[in-house]
């Protein structure tokens, strides 16, 4: 049977016609129908932290279900729900305490945004209603998730019906303002935020939402170094509220369980899910600090949000499981010493490849961005849609990769995200790091014809 090519739009995420019919899936590697495996590098997208079939984590799911499959959370608590909230806040700090367990990262942020208002509600700050937002940034595709996110391919069909959201530039070493000093870079963008606070009034504000990782909007771009202390200042001394976005590049990715430890920052809310759960059932959390919770928990009682799942006892079981294994095997660490060495892999196989114009990350969460010119950094046209070339080519040679498109400007700009296994062997890199760099050549090369 002949590989078809996947009709799948990097800029919209929208999938069509022709994908592989997946089969069955074990470590890193998954199988399709067909019999064709495919290591999986970016674990979908950035979910797979233990790989596939892990027998540990698919027995704690069965022995659940065998008991019963989910206690509605506002009728029961549950073994699975608490334990998991504990693994939590060891991970994340004694004063991460409180949480709303949801289903996914798009509920996970959308419950964080409305927590937020909610704090500010209790305050007797009802005026702070505005969220600001930085450019090129994706948290999810709910409405309110959608409406704080600069994905302009995505949000397009909905523009009207999302409510409004402000937004400063993006932060981004590699394509810093002009004039900007890369050691001037964290201060600058921490003022272009103050600016906008001051612009709309402190007393309208709510919060401030940023990845500190940007992932499917960027192709992993870190924070520069002091920025994130930077617009934690800016915020408490205007009384807005932080929230980090960990979806994706929080859970351990990065090689610190909380991002924006890296950065020695304490936000107020963070969002997670994708590596929680590793993807065995479907979950996310909104966590909040206990200065938030203390406020809400003495005028309301507690958040008013939740879902019919919320809290979900097969699906905590299953978070119970990835996280033990992650914590007793030591695996954050693990990425934290691996993740530099998958970099320098990383440009020791594309580097020399003149296209290549960036390769970024932290830990397991890496991003290589092409241009047209490396002097000037100018992307490829977008009507040559170079990722998703670059995507096709690794799938037919046997690589899952995350390729992304219009990361300059919302339609300029090629890239693609690398996020294997925090288990992932050193044979396993290398042979991801040989396929990317093959899949590359290939695409590059199908350009001149």
């Amino acid at each position: 049977m002949r590989h078809r090519d996947p009709a799948w739009n990097p800029a919209t995420g929208a999938a069509g016609a022709g994908l592989p019919r997946v089969a069955w899936g074990k470590g890193a590697f998954v199988y399709d129908s067909a019999g064709r495996r495919y290591l999986d590098g970016s674990g979908g997208p950035a979910v797979f932290c233990l790989g596939h079939g892990h027998e540990e984590v698919n027995a704690a799911i069965t022995r659940q279900l065998e008991r019963i499959a989910h206690g509605y959370r506002y009728s029961f608590t549950s073994d699975p729900l608490e334990e998991l909230e504990a693994l939590i806040t060891a991970a994340a700090g004694p004063a991460y305490g409180a949480m709303v367990m949801v289903s996914g990262g798009s509920e996970a942020v959308e419950s964080a945004l409305k927590i937020a208002l909610q704090y500010h509600s209790a305050r007797g700050e009802p005026s702070r209603r505005r969220f600001i937002a930085r450019r090129r940034s994706w948290h999810g595709n709910t409405l309110g998730a959608l409406a704080v996110s600069d994905f302009l391919a995505r949000r397009a069909p909905f523009e009207g019906a999302l409510v409004e959201a402000s937004f400063v530039p993006s932060v981004n070493a590699y394509r810093p303002p002009a004039g900007v000093a890369p050691a001037a870079l964290a201060a600058h963008a921490a003022a272009e935020l103050e600016a906008e606070i001051l612009a709309l009034g402190p007393a309208r504000v709510a919060a401030f939402i940023f990845e500190p990782v940007v992932g499917a909007a960027g192709g992993a771009v870190p924070a520069p170094p002091g920025y994130a202390a930077a617009v934690r200042a800016v915020c408490d001394r205007h009384g807005v509220l932080l929230i980090a976005d960990e979806v994706m590049c929080g859970s351990g990715r990065c090689g610190s369980w909380r991002a924006l430890a890296h950065d020695g920052v304490e936000p107020d809310l963070f969002a997670i899910a994708k590596g929680l759960a590793g993807g065995y059932l479907p979950l996310g959390a909104a966590v909040y600090h206990r200065r938030v919770a203390e406020v809400i928990d003495r005028v309301h009682g507690g958040p008013l949000t939740g879902h019919t799942f919320t809290g979900h006892t097969a699906a905590c079981a299953a978070g119970v499981a990835v996280q033990t294994i992650v914590r007793r095997e030591r695996l954050v660490e693990r990425v934290a010493a691996d993740g530099p060495r998958l970099l320098a892999a990383l440009a020791a196989e594309l580097g020399g490849i003149e296209a290549v114009g960036d390769i970024r990350g932290r830990g397991f969460f890496a991003g290589i961005e092409f241009v047209a010119d490396r002097a000037t950094r100018r992307p490829f046209a977008p009507e040559l849609g170079l990722a998703g070339r670059v995507g096709r080519a690794a799938l037919a040679a046997g690589l899952i990769c995350y390729p992304l498109s219009g990361n300059v400007d919302g339609v300029q700009g090629d890239a693609v995200l690398i996020a294997p296994p925090f288990n992932a062997t050193a044979a396993e890199l290398e042979e991801l790091v040989a396929l990317l760099g093959g899949a590359v050549r290939t695409a590059l090369a199908g350009l001149a014809r």
